[in-house]
């Protein structure tokens, strides 16, 4: 008996990573140097932001996508911090809105200009001060309007109104140590929290209560991190007692065991997960890794599978990442990177080959939109919803159909017009014998006037002749046939 290895079926099991073109980087970047387990950068449909170094304080750039090539030592920055930037991230229901986290203790929400800046940007829409350490995380809430959280390194928690500049909650005594990470649930409900004890916390923020928690969910003291998936279910990355870098997912009906575990290698740099709702992969970047490994999670065992992985030459310090409507769906991009490297920033597209030109629904179910679900006030009252969907099929653009090329020999000689020329049939004898049709061009009595048009018009017309002509005598033969089927001679 023989036995086949049964490979799993995935429509994502093809992703293939490709870097852009060196003309389509984002050149001549002095990206931040500061130890801290950020992305560096933050990516939307209009602008891509990089932490950068600045002499005196803190600053990022701020440039529209299309701003490609080397960038200025010059270029504006936005620059209003007075000490180094940890984290940014755009607002989700305004592609013109940044925040940014400090340690200078506060956190900055700027208003980009249309078309990006022009000259440094200095003045933030509005300072949210709070935290008495260095503030290093920082997530808008996916569904309402103005809502932001923060969290610093006081193992503070504070959730903002960025309308009214107000404190709405601050969570204090919920975490003995240093947060790693936090990742709000797809409606904005709860988050979930990684602590340097070790622990997974999920949060009711409007409670300031810790639902769940499961201690030592990774053996290893390195930084792990958490997300929520689109199902509740929680996803981790971390280290093991022997600091080999693992992935783990959660139930939180039962958080005793994980579902599926696996350990990747034992580089030491932190793994930053990102997360596409609508396909289920995650995408794993390891800092100072030249590689991104993705996995797709499913309902049957293991659970985690891993799909492929995109290496290159060039280790990242950071990584962006694009939101679903910032993508072209008519080349089947289901994932956009921006890979920082020292001293540029590279983005790199996951494509899922496909023959067909139409647009897929199954690579792009409705996904996430820029108009928030709720108002700050009835977030606060207890209301809670999802973030509202958007069809991405009016951004698909057709491929341009192959145009019918026909040889097309001119019909007019120049200075001649079609009105002038005869239309009268050249007068044929009568035949009752199919002939061939007269080649075009041959005819011996060309008219003087009409040139090539008039001897076209005169074949078609001798062709009817003929045409009409067998149809008659093809009509007499059918009634003598009728005739001599009745028996009359």
């Amino acid at each position: 008996m023989s036995f086949r290895k049964v490979v799993r079926q995935s429509k994502f099991r093809h992703v293939f990573g490709q870097p852009v073109k060196t003309e389509q980087c984002y050149d001549d970047i002095r990206v931040s140097r500061v130890t801290w387990d950020s992305t560096f950068c933050a990516v939307n449909p209009s602008f891509v932001a990089i932490i950068v170094e600045a002499s005196g304080g803190g600053a990022f750039l701020v440039l529209p996508l299309h701003k490609t090539g080397r960038i200025d030592k010059s270029y504006p920055t936005v620059c209003g911090h007075t000490g180094p930037v940890l984290d940014i991230e755009w607002c989700p229901h305004n592609d013109h809105i940044i925040a940014s986290g400090s340690e200078d203790c506060t956190v900055m929400v700027w208003q980009v200009p249309e078309g990006g800046l022009v000259q440094p940007l200095t003045e933030p829409v509005v300072v949210l001060e709070g935290h008495s350490k260095r503030v290093g995380i920082i997530a808008w809430h996916p569904s309402t309007r103005n809502v932001l959280l923060s969290a610093g390194c006081d193992n503070v928690v504070l959730i903002w109104n960025v309308g009214t500049g107000e404190e709405l909650y601050r969570l204090e005594g919920l975490h003995p140590d240093l947060i790693y990470s936090v990742n709000w649930s797809r409606d904005g409900s709860r988050f979930c929290t990684a602590c340097k004890d070790k622990s997974v916390r999920v949060i009711d923020p409007r409670r300031g209560t810790v639902l769940l928690e499961k201690e030592r969910a990774h053996e290893g003291a390195r930084p792990m991190r958490a997300i929520f998936l689109a199902d509740g279910k929680i996803f981790t990355t971390g280290f093991s007692r022997m600091s080999e870098r693992q992935l783990a997912l959660w139930d939180t009906e039962n958080l005793e065991e994980p579902m599926g575990l696996q350990e990747l290698d034992s580089s030491n740099g932190a793994l930053l997960p990102f997360y596409d709702p609508d396909t289920n992969v995650v995408y794993v970047c390891g800092k100072g890794d030249s590689s991104i490994r993705y996995f797709e999670i499913t309902e049957e065992p293991p659970y985690i599978h891993f799909l492929n992985t995109f290496t290159s030459k060039e280790p990242q310090r950071g990584m962006g990442w694009m939101p679903k409507r910032g993508l072209d769906v008519s080349k089947c991009e289901i994932a956009r990177f921006y890979k920082l490297h020292e001293r540029k920033c590279e983005p790199i597209i996951m494509t899922v080959p496909r023959k067909s030109d139409l647009f897929q629904d199954d690579l792009y179910p409705d996904t996430a939109g820029p108009d928030p679900a709720l108002e700050a006030e009835e977030w606060v009252a207890g209301q809670t919803a999802g973030p509202l969907l958007v069809s991405l099929r009016q951004a698909y653009v057709p491929s341009k159909q192959r145009e019918l090329k026909v040889n097309r020999h001119s019909l007019l000689h120049d200075g001649r017009s079609a009105a002038t020329a005869s239309t009268a049939p050249v007068p044929i004898a009568p035949s009752s014998r199919l002939s061939a049709p007269p080649a075009l061009g041959t005819g011996t009595a060309a008219p003087a006037v009409g040139g090539r048009l008039d001897e076209v018009l005169q074949e078609m017309a001798a062709l009817r002749t003929l045409v009409t002509e067998q149809g008659q005598r093809i009509a007499r033969l059918e009634e003598q046939l009728s005739r001599l089927e009745n028996g009359h001679v």
